[in-house]
């Protein structure tokens, strides 16, 4: 039997990997869901070009538009309408010199609009869905690890009172690391303000909770294996992070069977969540299974919820669909 459900898209261009997720709006008495029915992630990695040479090399550039293609593809198969689909794209592209003329190619051979975001863009998205997970009278550091860019939000009593975007992330500190050069003045004042960032509002925002999104700080939490649904430890994180320094990268990928990409990014990311906590005197952290790609399916949602509602639902407020808070893990 067909049975019709409306679907979203959401496509985030990370520095490290492209991921599209589709999901489909649930409906029945008064609740709302979003339902993830196909997820595609590949590992494009935009930021070992950017990164290293300014630009998006043509080569890069060629398999960006044949995976855009197949997604767009994807999203046909799914009868997903041209209007009720994102594509969000973050450090490596805005940091491009010809981040602008790659979306003009993508616009002009696919049809496909790229937008490119800033780290408050990109925070405001996943605010979206971080909020709704937050208790009252608790106060929270959310960090947002990247190939390209680190994002910090400090929320005061489930309102986001503080946000802070900073020029560093996994890919950008592994290929520091693997250049096997000392960090540069300008990286280590980096370093230092990011650290003053996140000690000066902990400390002026009382921060006692952490809370941790993106594909290293996931596969970090299943390798420690806590409770289910249970915050994790800074010094279990600690732990596996020294484990995983320790191994080389063929027992990263044939032991501890992490995909290639994630596997050399892993502890250069790990460190930046470790030291935030440190910084910030934080013991645990929550690690819902959430981001970017999230935040902007509940904007499609809002967006188009006067098309999406019934004709007999008049409610006037719009409601939100359900957030999943883990286990589900993504690599």
């Amino acid at each position: 039997m067909d049975y019709p459900l409306l679907k979203l898209a959401a496509i985030d261009i990370g520095s490290n990997a492209v991921r599209c997720q589709i999901s489909a709006v649930l409906h029945y008495g008064d609740r709302y869901r979003l339902k993830r029915v196909e997820y595609v992630r590949y590992p494009l990695r935009l930021g070992e070009d950017v990164f290293a040479t300014g630009t998006i090399s043509e080569k890069k550039q060629e398999k960006f538009i044949k995976f855009l293609h197949a997604l767009r593809l994807l999203m046909e198969v799914h009868d997903v309408a041209p209007n009720h689909y994102l594509i969000c794209a973050t450090s490596a592209m805005r940091t491009a010199t010809n981040g602008e003329a790659v979306a003009a190619r993508i616009k002009q051979e696919l049809g496909m609009t790229v937008q490119v975001i800033d780290g408050q863009d990109e925070a405001a998205y996943i605010n979206r869905v971080i909020e709704h997970l937050l208790e009252d009278k608790k106060h929270y550091l959310h960090i947002d690890v990247g190939g390209g860019s680190t994002e910090f939000n400090i929320y005061h009593d489930r309102r986001k009172v503080a946000s802070q975007s900073f020029e560093i992330g996994s890919i950008r500190r592994m290929q520091q690391e693997e250049s096997g050069l000392k960090s540069t003045d300008a990286q280590n004042s980096l370093w230092q303000r990011m650290e003053e960032w996140v000690t000066e509002n902990a400390r002026r925002y009382h921060v006692t909770r952490a809370i941790g999104t993106g594909g290293n700080i996931n596969k970090l939490y299943s390798l420690a294996q806590p409770q289910l649904d249970k915050p994790v430890t800074r010094r279990r994180i600690a732990t596996v992070l020294d484990h995983l320094t320790s191994m080389s990268m063929d027992e990263r990928v044939n032991v501890a069977m992490l995909n290639p990409d994630r596997a050399d990014v892993i502890v250069p990311a790990g460190h930046i969540y470790l030291s935030a906590m440190e910084w910030a005197n934080i013991s645990q952290m929550i690690v819902p299974d959430i981001g970017l790609k999230d935040g902007m399916l509940q904007t499609l949602f809002e967006d188009h919820f006067d098309e999406i509602r019934p004709k007999a639902d008049h409610s006037s407020m719009t409601p939100t669909p359900s957030v999943q808070s883990r286990p589900t893990e993504v690599e």
